[in-house]
C-alpha cells in the first residue's frame, strides 16, 4: 500500500521549478524505482508527490563542440548502459549502470535519481566521481554548478537545496581523454543485487608509468567516495609497481562498516582485490588488449 497524499505531473522544466518554488516540500518522482520505495517503507508517508518523468528537457546524452559531455538526468540505467557517447568515451559509467539491478529497474530508474538518493551504494557514483562530473543544479530563482565531490554529504543526504532539480550531469573532455579503466561491483548475487563494495579505476599512462589516476569506491565509507591518498600515492609510479602497491594502499585509506551484508574485515579484502583487477584491467587496455572485468 503506497500513502500519497497528491501527485502531479509537471509540464515543463519551468513548470517543474515553478511548483518546487511555491512548494519546496514536494517529493519528485522520475522512474520511481526509489521513490516508490521510500513511500513503501513509511519514509515518505502522506507525501506530495511532483512527477518530471518525461519531460524533454531532461533527457539525452549530448556532446558539446568543446567535446564536453551532459548527461540528462531522465537518462535511465539501460540508456546510459548502451548510449555511443558513453560506451565510447566513458565505459566506466556504462559498466556500473549495466551493473544496476535487473531489466526492469535499468528500464525504469534514472541517473539522476541514482545521484539524487545519495545512497553509497549507488551504481553509477563511483565512476562520475572518477571522471570529475559536475552537476547542474536549478531552482527557479537560480542555478549553480556543484562538483560531485561536493554534493554527498552524508548516507542518503546531499547537498540539493530545498526547491532545486538536477538539471544536468557535465563531464568535461580533459576528463576522459587518454583515459582507460572500468567499474566493478562485488554483491553476493550475479544479479539484482546491491554492492557490497564497489570500485571505478580511471588511468592515464605516459611511457608505461602512471600519469593520472581516479579511483572511488562505494560502501567504503558513508558516501561514495574517491581515494586522494591512494591516488598521491600511485602517481608518477610505473604500472608494474602500482598493481603491486594498490591493494595495500586501498585498504589503509577506506573505512567500510559492519553489516549484515558483509563485516568490516571481508570488505576491506574485497576492496584491495577489486581495485587491483580495475587496475590490471585499465593497465591491459593502455597496452591494447581487450580486458574485460566481470562484475559479481
Amino acid at each position: 500500500m503506497y500513502d500519497i497524499e497528491e501527485y502531479a505531473a509537471a509540464a515543463s522544466l519551468a513548470d517543474a521549478l515553478n511548483r518546487l518554488a511555491a512548494r519546496p516540500e514536494l517529493k519528485i518522482i522520475a522512474g520511481g524505482s526509489d521513490a516508490l520505495l521510500k513511500i513503501r517503507d513509511g519514509k515518505w508517508a502522506g507525501c506530495a508527490l511532483l512527477s518530471i518523468h518525461g519531460l524533454p528537457e531532461l533527457q539525452g546524452v549530448a556532446m558539446d563542440e568543446k567535446g564536453d559531455i551532459e548527461i540528462r538526468p531522465l537518462t535511465t540505467f539501460g540508456q546510459a548502459a548502451e548510449d555511443t557517447l558513453i560506451c565510447r568515451h566513458l565505459p566506466l559509467l556504462a559498466q556500473g549502470a549495466a551493473s544496476a539491478g535487473g531489466p526492469q529497474l535499468r528500464r525504469m530508474g534514472t541517473i539522476g535519481g541514482n545521484i539524487c538518493n545519495g545512497a553509497p551504494s549507488a551504481d553509477t557514483a563511483p565512476a562520475l566521481l572518477c571522471l570529475n562530473a559536475v552537476l547542474d543544479l536549478r531552482s527557479a530563482g537560480k542555478s549553480r554548478l556543484l562538483p560531485l565531490n561536493e554534493f554527498y554529504l552524508g548516507p542518503g543526504k546531499t547537498a540539493l537545496e530545498a526547491g532545486e532539480l538536477l538539471c544536468g550531469v557535465r563531464i568535461a573532455k580533459e576528463d576522459y581523454q587518454g583515459y582507460h579503466g572500468c567499474y566493478y561491483k562485488y554483491s553476493q548475487r550475479r544479479a539484482m543485487d546491491i554492492a557490497n563494495i564497489s570500485c571505478a579505476l580511471w588511468l592515464k599512462s605516459i611511457d608505461n608509468a602512471v600519469a593520472d589516476i581516479r579511483l572511488a569506491m562505494g560502501v567504503a565509507a558513508p558516501t561514495p567516495i574517491r581515494l586522494p591518498q591512494t591516488e598521491r600515492a600511485l602517481q608518477g609510479l610505473p604500472l608494474e609497481q602500482g598493481q603491486k602497491r594498490i591493494a595495500n594502499l586501498v585498504r589503509q585509506e577506506i573505512q567500510p562498516r559492519d553489516s549484515w551484508r558483509a563485516s568490516r574485515e571481508f570488505r576491506l579484502q574485497i576492496a584491495g582485490e577489486i581495485a587491483a583487477r580495475c587496475f590490471a584491467a585499465a593497465c591491459d587496455k593502455i597496452q591494447g588488449g581487450k580486458a574485460d572485468v566481470s562484475n559479481r
